[in-house]
């Protein structure tokens, strides 16, 4: 598939500042952030040389709606949305809100779908079952209606027969999430790259990679890339950034994908969240800038060739941001 093709290679060859976004969380988890502050903050980004942004569909808010915004309001930066949960929306909708954002900003756009989890899917009254199986048939149709402009498709969970009038095609990468070997190797088969959350960087070597390849390698496909998330504090303050990097992954302990995760990688929790210094330690680049520099560009020296960085403030978050991304542009 050339489209694929052009995706990996365009990834590979980006100098290390392009290939490292960074998350905009606040959205969802923050109560009174405005829109209008999300969008400040994404052409606050631009402006200080930051390539791309990443925003997750949580909360209430329609992220591609806030993107759309933003990209009348800014020139260049690339828009990451990562993940929508697909038991949310009908492929064929997202697909429609796709080609309006391209045609507004072409080539700035990579979407991200996943199966979310039941906790949160419970709110619109969905009861998830077999979600790797709804995931293909969601791609079945997203891609085809993207990038053909026309699908004809029946599955057990989902259908679709559509033709769109003006024959639009656009050319998105489409990226899913993935935590489990199995959720890696579907990944391989079907997507242009791979969303890990939360997912040590040794287990995306160790576990993740030889996942990806063996599901690409089963389409006689080239490995699409797996995209490491990272939390990165600026601080030598190990027990405060201990502190302030528990704040951001307390809310996914209760998720039961994220403990089997961790044991997977070898990291697992015990009673009371014995081994969280550990799963921390592994789980946040951390240090002066010189040294969350050179762990950056070993990570991105990597095989794995893109980072989506969660900022974790420690003292002065404006103040550590801004450092942060001046590390980031000058990579």
């Amino acid at each position: 598939m050339v489209q694929e093709r052009s995706v990996i290679q365009d990834i590979e060859t980006r100098p290390m500042r392009e290939r490292v976004g960074i998350s905009i969380k606040k959205e969802g988890f923050t109560p009174g952030y405005s829109v209008q502050e999300v969008i400040d903050e994404i052409k606050a980004m631009e402006d200080a040389g930051i390539q791309e942004v990443w925003v997750p569909q949580v909360g209430g808010i329609d992220t591609m709606t806030i993107f759309t915004a933003a990209a009348l309001q800014t020139k260049r930066i690339r828009f990451n949305l990562g993940i929508v949960p697909i038991y949310t929306r009908h492929p064929l909708v997202l697909a429609q809100q796709v080609v309006a954002f391209d045609g507004i900003a072409p080539g700035r756009l990579r979407l991200g779908i996943g199966s979310s989890n039941q906790g949160l899917m419970g709110m619109y009254g969905i009861q998830i079952e077999k979600p790797l199986t709804y995931l293909k048939e969601f791609m079945g149709i997203l891609r085809p209606v993207l990038e053909t402009g026309q699908v004809d498709f029946e599955g057990k969970y989902l259908h679709a027969h559509y033709h769109w009038l003006d024959n639009r095609i656009v050319n998105v990468p489409l990226m899913i999430s993935a935590l489990g070997e199995k959720a890696f190797e579907t990944a391989g088969e079907i997507a242009d790259a791979a969303l890990p959350w939360l997912a040590p960087v040794s287990y995306l070597h160790d576990t993740a990679l030889p996942a990806i390849r063996k599901g690409a390698e089963s389409r006689q496909r080239q490995a699409p890339p797996i995209i490491a998330s990272v939390l990165v504090a600026l601080s030598e303050d190990k027990p405060a950034v201990q502190r302030e990097a528990f704040k951001q992954l307390v809310i996914y302990l209760d998720v039961p994908y994220f403990p089997r995760l961790f044991e997977a990688a070898g990291l697992p929790l015990g009673p009371n969240n014995e081994g969280m210094e550990r799963l921390l330690n592994a789980l946040v680049v951390q240090g002066s800038a010189a040294e969350v520099e050179q762990q950056l560009r070993q990570i991105l020296s990597s095989e794995l060739r893109e980072i989506n960085i969660t900022h974790v403030p420690v003292v002065d978050e404006k103040k550590e941001l801004a450092q942060l991304e001046r590390i980031i542009s000058n990579l």
